[in-house]
């Protein structure tokens, strides 16, 4: 195995409902930590779950004190979980997975020889999906397409939980919405060495997914606001201010057409929209600029008050 032997693993299990898989879980998972040969700790992050599941967690903890527990008081979902999962762990590679047993904790050993080829984040990828074609993969094909254009990071799985990242990679990182997967985008933003290995996929045994097509319209958003993150969090007029211009230019096209139809096909202005479409693009304008101002002030608001730079340092050399 490459990689320093005295680095610690943080392994982050978001657990939904799945008391029936958690025992099996549990034994392949040490199984594999035991073959990786690294001092480990194992996170369940129980998000609200309303049957067993936190019964048996506490079993496990009894076995076995490297295994930690997180309950949450009700369901946040899986990015705050994997959130919480980071904030508590103490390793210094961090390795999420799903807890329905459809990832094999097997995958664990080649995650961490790539982490130890000088990779900073190294993604999981479904290549054998096991999941139904028209409702799971072939949305799942488009999206990752979609997300690899506009993000800048090609990577085939997006949305496969099983990965491994540096710990102070995930440091500055704070997710919200279903921005998990959108880690590597983040990572490569600032500098982080990202790569991705093909990882088994099994069909779901005991329970059901807890996902349906109502995430693809969250991820879409997401991804919007990722985009606007990475190329303009530093410079907002440039997106309220572009809009606003450009409105602008509408509300002069749009009045010297309204003058020239007066004036040469003797058209009056109450018989045609422009004189009114002409006024409103230039409030939208002058109302979206304004706007990229106060962003603006706020961007420098949050960078100055809390002394943040503007860069990222990965290290120095006097």
């Amino acid at each position: 195995m490459n990689g320093r032997l005295s680095e610690t693993l943080s392994i982050l299990i978001p657990i939904y409902n799945e008391e029936g898989n958690l025992s099996m879980l549990y034994e392949k998972l040490m199984t594999a930590l035991k073959k990786a040969g690294k001092p480990y700790e194992v996170i369940f992050v129980d998000d609200g779950s309303s049957d067993g599941t936190l019964e048996i967690l506490l079993d496990l903890r009894e076995k076995n004190p490297n295994v930690k527990i997180v309950s949450f008081s009700r369901n946040f979902g899986q990015t705050a979980a994997l959130s919480a999962g980071i904030d508590f762990s103490k390793g210094d590679i961090i390795i999420p997975m799903d807890g329905d047993l459809q990832t094999d904790p097997e995958d664990i050993l080649p995650l961490l020889e790539k982490i130890g080829e000088g990779f900073d984040v190294v993604s999981g990828w479904r290549k054998r999906r096991k999941d139904p074609f028209l409702t799971r993969r072939l949305p799942s094909i488009f999206a990752n397409k979609i997300i690899s254009w506009i993000g800048g990071v090609h990577l085939h799985d997006y949305g496969c939980t099983l990965k491994a990242y540096r710990k102070d990679i995930l440091k500055n990182i704070r997710l919200y919405g279903e921005m998990h997967r959108f880690i590597p985008i983040y990572a490569q933003w600032i500098g982080a060495r990202v790569s991705e290995i093909p990882v088994r996929h099994f069909p779901r045994g005991s329970g059901s997914s807890k996902y349906g097509m109502s995430r693809v319209f969250k991820v879409i958003l997401d991804l919007m606001v990722v985009k606007f993150l990475l190329s303009y969090s530093q410079k907002p007029i440039y997106v309220f201010g572009g809009m606003g211009l450009l409105m602008i230019l509408g509300s002069i096209l749009a009045g010297c057409y309204a003058v020239y139809l007066k004036f040469f096909k003797g058209t009056s202005f109450i018989l045609t929209p422009l004189p009114l479409l002409c006024v409103f693009l230039l409030l939208l304008g002058f109302l979206s600029i304004l706007m990229g101002f106060l962003a603006e002030i706020l961007t420098r608001t949050y960078y100055e008050s809390q002394g943040k730079p503007t860069y990222q340092i990965k290290e120095t050399i006097p």
